[in-house]
């Protein structure tokens, strides 16, 4: 599993096989996709998510991250891909972003979770919405066995092991150390700490902010998995889904595609 974090090109391959198989088609349901929308990707690491929209012809594609070393390498993957020139990459802080436009299309995956005050950031993420548009929001539960993303430990033995996320912080700072963890990657996994959320939260934080939940999914199995390690992909059963604590701690992944008011030009 550690490989496909540090390869930047296998995990390029898997987001773009994810997205072909899972994300397009849920996403379809609600916003057909075809050469007539516009995309936006919040947090586009290295685009590998982009590529079925380049793929489909869709009219405008722009990736965001923060990250000058992604875009970097997304720039450097898209050059060997016919039309990859046609999406713009920007390395930027998406609050500093304002004059990128509007989208029918919004879409975050594996993001949300990494975000400092996630009230602001998604009142922040209307102005991106054309009317009519949608965000697609995609995130791993905090509770849920690797939601502390520990599966990118070095440490073989701490990589597999599920909820260690969960410990008190003195104790999982000292289990990543005695894990030989590096200080960047304990500190790293320390902020997914302060920053995780679960679905009750995002919930809550959508309804105030005025969105609508237009399509949802509450994974067991995340369909990322299916390319990662062969398992198929498996929807939470719809009961365990209603009780709160069942679902944060067993759902490894929440589907989720909104629509919300629009601010004024």
């Amino acid at each position: 599993m550690h490989e496909r974090h540090t390869n930047r090109a296998i995990y390029f391959r898997e987001q773009a096989q994810t997205t072909t198989r899972h994300i397009i088609p849920f996403i379809d349901s609600i916003l057909h996709v075809s050469a007539d929308i516009s995309v936006l990707e919040i947090g586009c690491g290295e685009g590998g998510n982009l590529l079925p929209f380049l793929e489909t012809g869709c009219s405008r594609i722009t990736g965001i991250d923060l990250s000058e070393s992604k875009i970097q390498n997304a720039r450097q993957f898209y050059s060997g891909i016919p039309g990859g020139e046609r999406i713009e990459f920007i390395a930027a802080d998406i609050y500093d972003s304002g004059g990128i436009g509007s989208y029918d299309l919004v879409m975050m995956r594996d993001v949300l979770e990494h975000i400092h005050d996630q009230e602001k950031f998604i009142a922040f993420v209307k102005r991106f919405l054309n009317p009519g548009g949608v965000l697609f929001i995609a995130f791993p539960p905090w509770n849920n066995p690797f939601g502390g993303h520990q599966q990118m430990c070095d440490n073989r033995l701490l990589s597999k092991m599920p909820w260690i996320h969960l410990l008190p912080r003195k104790a999982y700072r000292w289990l990543l150390r005695a894990g030989g963890e590096t200080s960047s990657r304990i500190e790293g996994l320390l902020e997914i700490r302060d920053t995780g959320i679960n679905i009750g939260r995002f919930e809550r934080i959508i309804k105030r902010e005025g969105f609508s939940v237009l399509k949802k999914s509450l994974w067991l199995i995340n369909p990322n998995f299916e390319i990662k390690f062969g398992l198929r992909p498996r929807r939470l059963p719809q009961m365990t889904g209603r009780i709160p604590i069942l679902r944060n701690f067993l759902a490894t992944t929440g589907y989720y595609i909104i629509s919300g008011p629009h601010p004024e030009p």
